[in-house]
């Protein structure tokens, strides 16, 4: 698991500074200033959430493998995928059935955070 976790957050790092690049001299002055801004959105909490998930593999490996960690890992990656890929969606194509699932990715972010505080809780000497 430390290893798919640490794989997907350098992949999804790397993504998030290409698609922030992207956004700033590709689609400025071409999107709606709303769709830029869920678009801009999605970046930010796709390279926040990338770091954390660096974090727990990085964890993982000096602690040992442990349940809340492996599942903050999954959680993440699930948000990153949910919320950021459907704020993308809704931005480039102006589809609006993206939206309803952007919440999803917000809860599993908030649902890694609380899972890798347990695993901190309980790993933590």
């Amino acid at each position: 698991m430390p290893k798919l976790a640490l794989l997907f957050a350098a992949l999804s790092g790397f993504l998030s500074v290409g698609l922030g690049a992207f956004a700033a001299h590709g689609l400025r002055g071409s999107l709606d200033p709303r769709l830029m801004n869920a678009f801009e959105t999605g970046v930010s909490y796709q390279m926040q959430h990338s770091l954390a998930l660096l974090f727990v593999g990085v964890l993982s490996l000096v602690w040992g493998r442990h349940w809340a960690l492996d599942y903050a890992s999954y959680a993440f990656m699930l948000g990153i995928v949910l919320f950021s890929g459907s704020l993308y969606l809704l931005a480039l194509t102006g589809w609006k059935w993206p939206g309803p699932i952007t919440p999803l990715g917000g809860l599993s972010f908030l649902a890694g955070w609380v899972l890798l505080s347990i695993g901190i809780w309980q790993k933590a000497t």
